[in-house]
């Protein structure tokens, strides 16, 4: 067995995280102005709101003026309402403190900020003006207080990693669910409580505090019993989870990815870290452990190791783990595989195909062990797993070739998803992909790269281009194609409108080919300039297949 680190005591919610470094993205569409906090209060004095804070969030508090009474939190001025309390947040286009003069004239009655006084008020604030070291984490925090900290009425278990988040957080769910517990859960493809299904956005992120504290207030009215909490990079760094009080942290894998905001690997990792450090000084449930959940055969095992908890589990294939998957069997139709656990040796059947989804399987079945869930329960759960939207989805119209839309947007996760698609199939393989504009380029040549060797053919367009010219996009990516000796119009070439190049892979396919289409998956947009225009990689294929097929609309 790999032996996990000593695991500390726990403390009682002390400190919060350390601020966050560098900008962040704006706080926009988001606040709770509705008047009510999770235990069903009217309102709220501001000094209610400071005095639970942890300490160190706030610098400072202005003499007096804390009994103005608060009725809702916005974070956007464009949404505060008469009574608010606005937390301006800076960002990375624009400084929320900007926006104070405009939040005012909306009725705001409080205002929260990082800047000082001085900086921001000319001749003294009209309101009562409060200085802490993070706006973000600080929103975090008052977000939780107003909903009554829904999250120590909840069992929390966060997923973090590159990849395999949002499958990992359903089959968790699912297992969970069989074993008969009410479940809420928050991926970045929706949110599911009390058994209805709510739309996240149109980009995967992590909710913002306002709505994610607000998602699990409502898992508390609907008597759930464990929240599952899918926790991205950003959403870490940036505090949305803040406040969500983990009982157990889960790692998928932790690659190459988000290089234009994190800089250096280093710090990817450690904001995907601040999730198992939240473990330490998160609040004491009663008769709840806080529990990690390791990958031995990733590279980020030996770092997470360090991270107290009372508990830790580790999982793997090549490793010895304390969850372990042997005899592993796949196909086009779904995967088997014996489990080894400390609840018993089990056979595992799933629908879900590619060696990574054993990992997000091993994964949701140490949270399972942990939570002393039965073998049974496992197992029902797992198999009830069918697929999630935009992961190794088969779109079938009748058509004599295969077609599936996959999210892959990684380096590590194309060539994944490539590898799995070569055992689906005895054919070509064509994949169709591009990469977003203004994020990490050092990416585009390195998955021209991967295509070039795993794919038979490659399109290569546009996957939300934003303020780049897509050819440039393209070509950064033809580049690494190049380098491993494909040819332009031979083994791949460029169509950068994404539905014409859907619609070329299609017209290109023959019978028993496979044709991939990666990186949009479950997103609902596609950015050009700075506009979000309405986009759907299901629709966009399912035209092009009926174009083929000669099928009316």
């Amino acid at each position: 067995m790999v032996q996990p680190s000593p695991c500390g005591a726990i403390c009682w919610a002390g400190e919060a995280p350390q601020s966050n470094r560098g900008a962040v993205e704006s706080c926009v569409n988001s606040t709770y102005s509705e008047g009510k906090d999770g235990d069903g209060n009217e309102a709220m004095k501001l000094s209610e709101l400071l005095a639970a804070m942890p300490r160190g969030v706030v610098q400072s508090r202005p003499a007096g003026q804390l009994d103005v009474e608060i009725t809702g939190l916005a974070c956007d001025s464009r949404r505060v309402q008469p009574g608010d309390l606005f937390v301006a947040v800076p960002g990375v286009d624009v400084d929320g403190h900007s926006f104070i003069p405009a939040a005012l004239q909306r009725g705001a009655v409080a205002v929260v900020g990082q800047r000082p006084a001085s900086e921001v008020f000319a001749h003294g604030s009209p309101v009562p003006y409060i200085a802490v070291a993070d706006s973000r984490q600080a929103l975090g925090w008052l977000a939780a207080m107003w909903h009554g900290y829904p999250a120590r009425k909840l069992r929390v278990i966060g997923v973090t990693g590159s990849e395999g988040k949002t499958t990992t957080v359903r089959l968790i769910a699912s297992i969970l669910q069989a074993a008969g517990h009410r479940i809420g859960w928050v991926s970045t493809v929706s949110a599911v409580i009390g058994g209805e299904e709510v739309d996240t956005g149109l980009h995967t992120t992590t909710p913002d505090a306002l709505e994610m504290q607000g998602y699990l207030a409502h898992m508390v009215d609907a008597a759930a019993e464990y929240a599952v909490i899918e926790a991205t990079s950003h959403g870490l760094a940036q505090h949305r989870v803040t406040g969500c009080e983990f009982d157990v942290a889960v790692v998928t894998t932790i690659t190459h990815e988000h290089m234009d905001y994190h800089k250096t690997y280093e710090e990817y990792r450690a904001a995907k870290a601040r999730l198992f450090a939240s473990l330490s000084d998160s609040y004491r449930k009663p008769g709840v452990a806080k529990v990690s959940i390791l990958n031995a055969d990733d590279t980020s095992y030996d770092f997470l190791e360090q991270y107290t908890a009372e508990r830790c589990l580790s999982y793997g294939i090549e490793r010895p783990s304390d969850v372990v998957a042997q005899e592993i069997h796949a196909s086009a139709f779904g995967t088997s595989f014996t489990a080894l656990t400390s609840r018993g040796t089990f056979e595992v059947m799933t629908p879900l195909i590619g060696a990574y989804n054993v990992y997000n399987i091993l994964a949701a079945i140490a949270v399972g062990v942990s939570q002393g869930t039965d073998v049974a329960a496992m197992q029902r759960g797992i198999a009830a797993v069918k697929g999630v939207t935009g992961r190794m989805e088969r779109i079938d119209m009748g058509q004599d070739f295969t077609a599936i839309i996959d999210f892959a947007h990684t380096p590590n996760s194309l060539e994944k998803a490539l590898l799995a698609v070569r055992d689906l199939t005895h054919g070509r393989v064509i994949v169709v992909f591009g990469c977003a504009g203004l994020r990490d380029r050092a990416k585009r040549p390195w998955m021209g790269e991967i295509a070039g060797r795993l794919a038979d053919y490659t399109i290569l367009t546009a996957e939300d281009p934003r303020t780049e010219d897509v050819n440039e996009i393209i070509e950064e990516i033809a580049e690494g194609c190049r380098r491993v000796g494909r040819r332009e119009g031979r083994h791949f070439h460029s169509v950068p409108d994404r539905t014409e190049a859907i619609q070329a892979a299609i017209n290109l396919a023959r019978p028993g080919d496979l044709v991939i289409v990666a990186g949009k998956g479950h997103e609902q947009s596609m950015c050009y300039g700075t506009t979000e225009h309405p986009w759907s990689e299901h629709e966009a294929l399912r035209t092009a297949l009926r174009r083929r097929l000669g099928i009316a609309s």
